[in-house]
């Protein structure tokens, strides 16, 4: 199996940091507003396009 890449190994840990629920300073800054973030995966449901 190849391995991976400098350029896919930061693209997969950018898509890992994003895949994070929002901090709870900015639910109470927006008044709960904003709850959810929408760029939310699921490691089986979405599948990441890192080549």
């Amino acid at each position: 199996m190849p391995r991976k890449g400098l350029g896919k190994k930061l693209r997969l840990a950018k898509a890992l940091k994003q895949n994070r629920r929002i901090p709870i300073w900015v639910i109470l800054k927006t008044n709960r507003r904003v709850m959810v973030n929408p760029k939310r995966r699921h490691w089986r449901r979405t599948k990441i396009r890192a080549r």
